[in-house]
């Protein structure tokens, strides 16, 4: 029963990735394929909206929401534990229904996805091709509760499944990072370029801990993945905000990232910022990145990224072959 287990291992997960790892341009190839499949689509729905007046407007909301923030996160909040490692604020729902209530009056034909569930009959589990804000009102909320100014809002808009706007902003530090699809990345109006690292071994890296946690006949893998990357990386840092880490890696604070299990909201702001500050992102497990269901590597160079996915594969290859042994 193992073997075949090991076999359906190698046939659907293995065998694609290595397949992805014979090019270090295999990425890029296919992000162009999918955004030229997509052109059409994308340049008559982007004609009905406005993206430059629709980012203003968002900034701007975005600004006034942080003032939300502030007050909570120096003041007295009301804190309820939503699972077994995870905390959620009366300020989340705050901000969430404000940025969700204003868009909706803005924009009542578009679609949303938010954290805490407080969106309403449009609320989304699916993504669609139509404009669709994906929303998170607090990054980082254990860092919040604590009083640890690395903590944010995410607010990402889609349009055929691809990011178009982003904002990620830090009300603590005022750092508003923000982009554009296709017009760059910028912290505070200022244009991010991200590093030019192309080798773990000279790479600061940002992981998260927390898959490890959870029961799973898999544990062995994710611990494996996460002791192979720390090993081999210059230097590694858990900062408990992905989308704050995503940020730093378009202004070249960080190399790269590796996380498994996270959500919509944590990483659609993020990964545009990437993209438009010249990195990469890809899928740890699959051939294409799909920004529902994210187990993300995002890098500053194609390179740094398909070194660490390779690592991945052969990391996890050593473990199933461990587990075959003891069958």
């Amino acid at each position: 029963m193992f073997r075949l287990r090991y076999l359906s291992y190698l046939r659907d997960y293995i065998s694609p990735m290595i397949e992805i790892t014979r090019s270090r341009h295999a990425v890029q190839t296919f992000n162009r394929s999918v955004v030229l499949s997509k052109t059409l689509t994308m340049v008559t729905m982007s004609s009905e909206l406005d993206i430059q007046r629709t980012f203003e407007f968002v900034k701007d909301l975005t600004l006034k929401a942080g003032e939300v923030f502030k007050c909570g996160f120096e003041g007295e909040k009301v804190v309820t534990v939503k699972d077994e490692w995870d905390l959620v604020t009366d300020y989340d729902k705050k901000i969430e229904d404000f940025l969700i209530n204003t868009l909706r009056e803005k924009f009542p034909e578009h679609l949303f996805i938010g954290e805490e569930g407080t969106a309403g009959s449009s609320d989304q589990i699916e993504l669609t091709d139509e404009p669709t804000w994906i929303i998170d009102p607090i990054d980082g909320t254990i860092n919040y509760v604590n009083g640890l100014p690395i903590t944010c809002i995410s607010i990402g808009l889609t349009v055929c499944k691809e990011p178009v706007i982003g904002i990620i902003y830090n009300p603590i530090t005022s750092e508003l990072y923000s982009a554009i699809k296709g017009q760059g990345a910028f912290l505070n109006g200022k244009p991010l370029k991200s590093s030019k690292t192309t080798e773990l071994k000279k790479a600061l890296i940002e992981i998260e801990m927390f898959s490890i946690r959870f029961p799973s006949k898999d544990r062995d893998l994710r611990a494996g993945r996460l002791d192979a990357v720390t090993h081999a990386a210059r230097g590694v840092r858990f900062m408990g905000s992905a989308a704050l880490a995503l940020a730093f890696i378009a202004r070249g604070a960080l190399d790269c990232i590796y996380m498994e299990m996270l959500k919509p909201w944590d990483i659609a702001a993020g990964v545009l910022l990437i993209r438009e500050a010249g990195g990469t992102v890809v899928d740890a497990k699959e051939k294409e990145f799909n920004i529902m269901r994210p187990n993300i590597i995002g890098g500053v160079t194609c390179e740094l990224v398909m070194e660490i996915k390779k690592l991945i594969i052969d990391t996890d290859l050593k473990i199933m072959r461990k587990r075959l042994k003891r069958t």
